[in-house]
């Protein structure tokens, strides 16, 4: 479903992103973790060209990227991209003055140009698969955080993507929230939907992640089941990154 093939991204002079290649079969759920400033939220945004990049190249639900490809006649591809490729972010990003079946109708309104009665009727079963059938006519600010993200993920499915990417969903919200949102994620996988996400959660990885990419300096510095890479990691950043989460969750307990 996913190949990335040396990939490589600089901001000026800093190199973000280096060399970094990796596959992805469909149905996987892959949990991307690593110390901040690794190039984790890059790396996501790459795949669906919300960044362009320099060097390398990405294969994403039969969609090439290339360097590029923000410029010159490739409108059609990026469109076909986004259509196949949905992005939910840690900020939500709904619009504030669009009720949340109207913030679920837009994509698929303006990009397949579907009715909208068809769009509606859709928009409604996708509140009620995420629990919020009843929350159609509310407006962003009457939702909780966990509600919100909620629409965001059901305004991504909108456009039936092949591939959902997430960066750090659940970051901005409280624990009754975050864990809202994680079942939707889980439901998600359960239904073979292929997904990466950037996360910092370490129940996300271990409970429902088929992979873990640790992300350090611009590579992927370890890559395997959740077992392997969070209780018996081998680099040292990997070592250091889990043992400070769990030092971290320790001292929230006492």
């Amino acid at each position: 479903m996913i190949s990335v093939r040396t990939l490589s991204k600089s901001h000026g002079p800093r190199k973000v992103l280096v060399d970094v290649s990796a596959e992805v079969e469909k149905g996987e759920t892959i949990a991307i973790v690593g110390p901040s400033g690794g190039g984790k939220s890059t790396l996501l945004r790459c795949m669906n060209y919300l960044e362009p990049f320099q060097a390398g190249e990405i294969t994403i639900a039969g969609v090439r990227l290339t360097p590029g490809m923000d410029v010159g006649p490739h409108r059609e591809t990026l469109r076909a991209l986004r259509v196949k490729v949905g992005m939910v972010f840690q900020s939500f990003n709904l619009f504030p003055h669009l009720t949340a079946l109207a913030n679920i109708t837009l994509g698929p309104r303006v990009v397949k140009h579907a009715s909208p009665i068809a769009s509606a009727a859709a928009a409604i079963k996708l509140l009620e698969r995420v629990g919020l059938g009843d929350r159609g006519d509310a407006y962003p600010h009457e939702l909780s955080g966990g509600q919100q993200q909620r629409v965001a993920i059901a305004r991504a499915l909108a456009q039936q993507p092949e591939v959902l990417l997430f960066d750090e969903p659940t970051s901005a919200l409280d624990p009754e929230m975050r864990d809202e949102v994680m079942e939707v994620i889980k439901d998600l996988r359960a239904g073979g939907m292929t997904m990466l996400v950037v996360t910092h959660e370490m129940q996300f990885a271990t409970d429902i992640a088929t992979r873990v990419w640790v992300i350090d300096k611009g590579t992927i510095a370890e890559d395997g089941p959740p077992a392997q890479v969070i209780e018996s990691p081998k680099t040292e950043v990997s070592k250091e990154y889990f043992g400070r989460l769990t030092r971290t969750s320790r001292a929230k307990r006492k």
